[in-house]
């Protein structure tokens, strides 16, 4: 007697989904779907093309044509009028200097 079983007697599973499940990315600045045709990535964030701007005058920006600093974009000129010329990058930002941590402290003094 014959126990093998032909290829007619096996049900055939298929899979439901032929695609690849992918996981959806958002736009770092509107919080939409970016889809990969449309996807720029700059310091690990991920943005549409057309919303990777300035924050300052609002021009779109490239991966060649941009500087980033604490998390937000700016063109090349912009980074250098905002914040290089003061040679203080935290004083375009409203926050102490790290200078006057260096200048409020008191000389130790040495006990014999």
């Amino acid at each position: 007697m014959d126990t093998s079983t032909t290829p007619e007697d096996k049900p055939v599973q298929r899979s439901k989904s032929f695609g690849f499940k992918v996981q959806r990315e958002q736009c770092s600045s509107c919080e939409k779907t970016v889809y990969p045709m449309e996807r720029l990535v700059a310091d690990k964030q991920v943005f549409h093309t057309t919303c990777f701007c300035c924050k300052h005058c609002n021009t779109k920006l490239s991966l060649g044509s941009y500087a980033a600093l604490e998390g937000e974009f700016y063109c090349k000129p912009h980074f250098q009028q905002l914040f290089k010329s003061k040679g203080n990058y935290d004083e375009g930002f409203g926050r102490k200097q790290h200078k006057e941590l260096w200048t409020n402290k008191e000389p130790e003094t040495k006990t014999a």
